[in-house]
């Protein structure tokens, strides 16, 4: 038993090991993304249903570190600041598939193949899904859509002609990057490469050659897998690896990195509570037809290549050990601190009683710490809030002090969030 676990340590240790240096810089250049894009400028270009709106939203979300929890109150807000159906399942579709950290971080584990073919796909499932549901919307009145208002600063929230020194930046960047995403995605990220760690050590080999070296098979079983389940475009990548180490075609790996992200019951409810059963079934018919397709394309090509292995196995093995060791202890510091501050925060919740306060707002559609986030960050620069409540649990929002109430709704509509006032029983 103390071989096994020694064994399975070591395999998670190795997969750390080629991962953490390209999630790092990933998760920087994904603050960096995060300051200089300002919200309201993505959202003036994705009106209406025409295809140059769908491609560009599809383009914006191959980049975008968004995970498929996180993607649904900026889609959300996306539609109810006037993009048309079409753009926000394009970026529903692009945006929880891949990122700029997952790109890195498929590259260190899966080599250049899939981390050229992986955004390609993203980017192809965001203009299929988006055109056929113009396609289908064609008809949509979008005369009334209103343009957002304001030009609300990525680092305070606050609108207006206002500045922020350099040092402001640069901590809005690593807090963005390496705190807030962290948070949000440490969990998943975790959970990946445990399980990946466990395929690789215990799962023999012989055994995934026999049952999913066949596409024929492996296919729908990767399918049946991945579209219930929720994981994240980077937690997804250890596993896919592990197994396509062990026989599994690559194509089938293809599949999973896919469809996993991009589809779990959350993301799933909120298409076709929002945007329609119709929508919902293009929304999935679009993911399966990419990761069918794509998987076809990458088999063909590691076929023709006479099965290299170089072409999907991990790619710069010039990194020297200590910045990989480096890179593996900071970020499993970074994990650890995530899960302990999260852990902590559902002790508090659980433990703690609704207060009373002036405004109560329920916002059914907060999910995950990473909304709570949002909601709060959205808040506080409104002038008169002097405290804040949020309950996960009971998906409440709180608010004391003397404030205008309308600033508020208006701040959590703005966030992405549905919001209705609570009366006192």
């Amino acid at each position: 038993m103390f071989t096994i676990l020694i064994g399975i340590l070591k395999s998670v240790w190795f997969l750390l090991l080629e991962m953490s240096p390209y999630l790092l810089f990933g998760f920087f250049i994904a603050g960096v993304l995060n300051l200089i894009i300002p919200r309201e400028k993505i959202y003036t270009h994705l009106s209406g249903n025409k295809l140059s709106s769908i491609i560009k939203a599809s383009l914006l979300g191959v980049p975008l570190p968004l995970c498929s929890c996180g993607v649904i109150p900026v889609a959300a807000y996306l539609r109810k600041e006037g993009a048309g159906k079409g753009s926000t399942v394009s970026f529903l579709s692009s945006t929880p598939t891949t990122g700029v950290d997952s790109i890195l971080a498929t590259y260190s584990l899966l080599g250049p193949l899939f981390a050229i073919i992986r955004p390609i796909a993203a980017f192809f499932a965001g203009i299929l899904s988006g055109s056929l549901t113009g396609i289908l919307e064609k008809k949509q009145n979008v005369e009334n859509i209103k343009p957002p208002e304001g030009n609300s600063c990525n680092i305070c929230n606050i609108e207006g002609p206002h500045s922020h020194s350099f040092l402001e930046k640069i901590k809005n960047v690593f807090q963005y990057g390496f705190i807030e995403l962290i948070d949000d995605a440490g969990k998943w990220i975790l959970i990946g490469v445990i399980a990946g760690g466990i395929i690789g050590f215990i799962i023999p080999g012989d055994f995934i050659e026999q049952y999913l070296s066949n596409p024929l098979l492996a296919y729908p079983v990767m399918l049946l897998i991945s579209i219930p389940m929720y994981i994240c475009a980077t937690g997804s990548i250890p596993i896919a690896a592990a197994l396509i180490l062990k026989g599994m075609t690559p194509g089938a790996g293809l599949i999973f990195l896919i469809a996993g992200p991009a589809t779990n019951t959350a993301t799933l409810a909120f298409v076709s509570g929002k945007l329609g059963k119709r929508i919902l079934f293009i929304y999935l018919f679009s993911i399966i037809i990419t990761s069918l397709l794509f998987g076809l394309i990458v088999d063909h090509i590691w076929k023709i290549s006479g099965e290299d292995m170089n072409l999907i196995t991990g790619g710069m093995k010039m990194l020297p050990i200590w910045l990989k060791t480096f890179s593996a202890i900071l970020l499993s510091g970074l994990i650890i601190r995530a899960l302990i501050k999260n852990l902590l925060l559902k002790f508090i919740r659980k433990n703690k009683e609704i207060i009373d306060m002036k405004g109560n707002y329920a916002v059914p559609d907060m999910t995950c710490q990473h909304c709570v986030n949002t909601i709060e960050n959205a808040l506080k620069p409104i002038q008169g809030i002097e405290r804040i409540n949020i309950s996960l649990n009971d998906k409440l929002v709180q608010i004391d002090g003397e404030y205008d109430e309308n600033n508020v709704i208006t701040a959590i509509q703005k966030a992405g969030y549905s919001i209705e006032k609570k009366e006192e029983s």
